[in-house]
């Protein structure tokens, strides 16, 4: 074998090596969800969709669910943050504020969160994507699982940037490593395009087993054309209602029937 064989079978091995690692971390990690997805005050799980099921506070960049913020608005705390009882901003500009100080202080969430505001024009901000990656790139590195996530999406995409799906789907797996189930579910989709029906039935059952419903669809529909086994659809399944259940609690039914 001359010497660029034997570096390009050498670089080839490496490459390889590299592969089965990151899929090993990948299959290993991620099974719980951030912990940004945990209500402040009652400490359960808050239900998929997040944003319908939660309100994220601009004064602490705490996410609590519509359970504890209706319990909170019953003791009188209409005006403030059911969790640190700062008084909540009444314009744009005291929003602004109160996300650019934690911003300031190096807040990942709060980047993260700025950055999603400079991306959709908000806040009485000009629509600056340039800004808005710069700002999710910050909180990715301090381990922002949402920034991480929104990166994901505009690259696979090419949604007001130049599309690179290598990068995205880099994201979606750091994503998928800190417990973000959509982003489990979208490499579980990706795979499955690609004819890799093993490697997203895995996936999708560590999603599902997190309580996201689309995952435990799409097992169901492979299971239907063969392409995932009945033990894996039954045990997503008992993983999903599971999962379900202990994200119930009597507030936050009493706030989905008042359309909380």
């Amino acid at each position: 074998m001359s010497d660029a064989a034997a570096a390009l079978a050498g670089s080839a091995a490496a490459e390889s090596t590299a592969a089965r690692n990151l899929r090993q971390q990948l299959m290993e990690n991620g099974h719980e969800r951030p912990e940004g997805h945990t209500c402040p005050i009652c400490f359960d799980l808050i239900e998929f969709p997040v944003g319908k099921h939660s309100k994220r506070n601009s004064c602490c960049m705490k996410t609590v669910c519509n359970g504890c913020i209706l319990a909170a608005e019953r003791r009188g705390f209409n005006e403030s943050c059911p969790f640190c009882r700062t008084s909540l901003p009444d314009d744009d500009a005291s929003t602004l504020a109160m996300i650019q100080k934690r911003v300031n202080k190096g807040d990942a969430a709060a980047l993260s969160h700025l950055g999603e505001h400079h991306y959709h024009g908000q806040l009485g901000l000009v629509k600056n994507v340039p800004r808005a990656i710069e700002l999710w790139m910050e909180a990715a590195e301090l381990g922002s699982v949402d920034a991480h996530y929104r990166l994901s999406v505009v690259y696979f995409t090419g949604n007001c940037v130049e599309e690179d799906k290598a990068r995205g789907i880099h994201h979606w797996q750091q994503a998928a490593m800190g417990g973000d189930a959509e982003s489990r579910h979208n490499l579980g989709v990706f795979e499955f395009n690609n004819g890799n029906h093993q490697l997203s039935a895995q996936h999708h059952m560590i999603s599902a087993k997190m309580g996201y419903e689309r995952s435990l669809n799409n097992i169901k529909d492979m299971f239907k054309e063969g392409l995932a086994t009945k033990a894996q659809y039954a045990d997503a399944l008992i993983g999903y209602r599971d999962a379900v259940e202990e994200m119930k609690s009597p507030q936050r039914e009493e706030a989905k029937r008042l359309g909380l």
